[in-house]
């Protein structure tokens, strides 16, 4: 057994290594046009054939998400993520949402989408739908996490950056957006989501022709990108109780105090960057900014209480209309609250069979 658990141990020391090795190798071969479509600059006021048919959306605001780690395509992300964009696509009002980027690929290609290992990558997937806590599902973590490195790093990371924003503009353009309209656009990105969405925002701001960009961080780990410069707002929503998101002030020396000059001592001496406390949510888990099972002080679940303060943000930016607002809460309060309620129910009822399960093999 020891030996067994020693050589899982060296096994998974190795697929570390070899994952840091050949993370920058698909932001080089993109660059390389080794594989991946190469496409112009968007130009204001021309619409490409394929967008022709696409209706200008009527929304003066446009919304981004980028999930964090756990992603396996823009669709493949973890169940509470997903419920969590549904309802907030109904909360939100005078908005038009773009969930359809995968922010760790430059070509917004999933890893089941015709990679050499696409099929143990959809293997994981299957395994993290049956069980959403798999160990397994830690291999997506640790592959996606090192593309989040390759989006920070001085070296590669305009390569990465650039990829991402010319993703980006595609799908703001297959939602509606026209190129030149000046429509302020804002990025939420979770985790490692949030690096991505600064570092993209380097190109994204020129690629969009100067229209206002700003990203909301939820729970983040962000490095002192360049990307900041091209900010109108950088918002980071931090949780008390989550460790995780502190991890960027600790690994990048342009966040630490003692640098005053760097990029983002600068912008948060300049008011661009603001932190929003979030209270007692964690990263992950069942406490986390997504949980429809854990309840603020007031009596709201996590995943409302973190689109109500995105909500209430965008609002103070006169990004949506207030009153338009409250009128979308109310009109989803009782939704909100049914989903809730039902999920706690579905959590008692899994607890509880699991204690049946232990008294019975207490009697056996």
């Amino acid at each position: 057994m020891l030996s067994f658990l020693w050589l899982l141990f060296i096994g998974a020391v190795v697929l570390l290594f070899l994952s840091a090795a050949v993370a920058p190798f698909e932001s080089l071969g993109w660059w390389a046009g080794w594989f991946g479509e190469s496409k112009a600059p968007p130009v204001p006021g021309h619409v490409t054939p394929q967008l022709a048919d696409i209706p200008e959306s009527k929304e003066a605001h446009f919304l981004v998400y980028l999930s964090g780690i756990g992603a396996i395509d823009a669709a493949g992300i973890p169940q509470e993520e997903i419920d969590w964009g549904k309802m907030a696509l109904k909360r939100l009002s005078n908005t038009t949402v773009v969930p359809d980027v995968y922010p760790y690929s430059v070509t917004n290609a999933g890893l089941t989408n015709e990679r050499a290992f696409a099929r143990m990558w959809g293997y994981l997937e299957k395994r993290r739908l049956k069980n959403p806590y798999d160990l397994l599902q830690f291999l997506i973590n640790i592959r996606n996490m090192f593309q989040v490195a390759i989006s920070a790093d001085r070296r590669y990371g305009p390569i990465y950056n650039l990829g991402v924003a010319n993703e980006i503009v595609e799908a703001l353009q297959l939602r509606g957006y026209r190129i030149g309209s000046g429509k302020p656009v804002t990025i939420i990105g979770f985790s490692g989501g949030a690096q991505i969405a600064i570092g993209a925002a380097t190109f994204l701001k020129p690629l969009l022709r100067q229209a206002p960009i700003r990203v909301i961080s939820i729970g983040g780990v962000m490095s002192d990108d360049i990307g900041i410069k091209n900010l109108a707002k950088l918002y980071h929503l931090w949780g008390d109780d989550d460790p995780l998101h502190g991890l960027g002030e600790k690994l990048y020396a342009g966040r630490w105090k003692w640098f005053p000059q760097s990029i983002w001592n600068q912008a948060l001496y300049n008011g661009v960057i603001e932190f929003v406390p979030m209270g007692k949510m964690h990263h992950n888990g069942s406490t986390n900014y997504f949980s429809w099972v854990a309840f603020t002080p007031d009596g709201h679940s996590h995943a409302i209480a973190t689109i109500d303060t995105i909500g209430d943000l965008l609002v103070r930016d006169n990004l949506i209309d207030a009153t338009d607002l409250q009128a979308a809460r109310v009109a989803t309060e009782a939704e909100a609250k049914a989903y809730a309620d039902a999920r706690v129910a579905e959590v008692a009822e899994a607890r509880a069979e699991r204690e049946a399960k232990k008294k019975k093999q207490k009697v056996a």
